[in-house]
């Protein structure tokens, strides 16, 4: 797992808004992100956006995580739960189905007491291309 872990510090946008990836296994990934204040929205809470992209990057590494590259073709997110400056957010992305050509995910984004703040689906093609 060490070359996916190693594939993903490469991108730059999730180190650019603060995400960190906890774990790696086949078909599953972990991460997080301190909500910080420009992760908020007009509101004062965190951004749909934010939360969204925390999800996405744990998909995408759980979805590359057999070693062959993985894009996304299809996804979904529900808001549950709203968060705020100073929480931290945990994305756990876990496989529920595989084939040659496609793979589906599903993500839980939770907050520090385990509540749901989304629920996250996505679909991605499965190239020949190996990472």
């Amino acid at each position: 797992m060490e070359v996916v872990k190693n594939f993903f510090k490469n991108d730059r946008f999730a180190d650019h808004v603060g995400i960190e990836l906890l774990e790696v296994s086949e078909g599953r990934a972990k991460a997080k992100m301190e909500i910080k204040e420009h992760h908020l929205n007009g509101v004062n809470i965190a951004h749909g956006g934010a939360i969204f992209s925390l999800a996405d990057l744990a998909f995408a590494v759980a979805s590359n995580s057999h070693r062959t590259v993985a894009l996304s073709i299809n996804v979904s997110i529900s808001y549950l739960k709203a968060s705020v400056a100073g929480e931290t957010l945990i994305a756990e992305a876990n496989e529920v189905s595989i084939n040659p050509k496609l793979a589906t995910y599903e993500v839980r984004v939770t907050d520090e007491t385990n509540d749901i703040i989304a629920i996250f689906l996505g679909t991605v093609y499965r190239k020949k291309d190996k990472i």
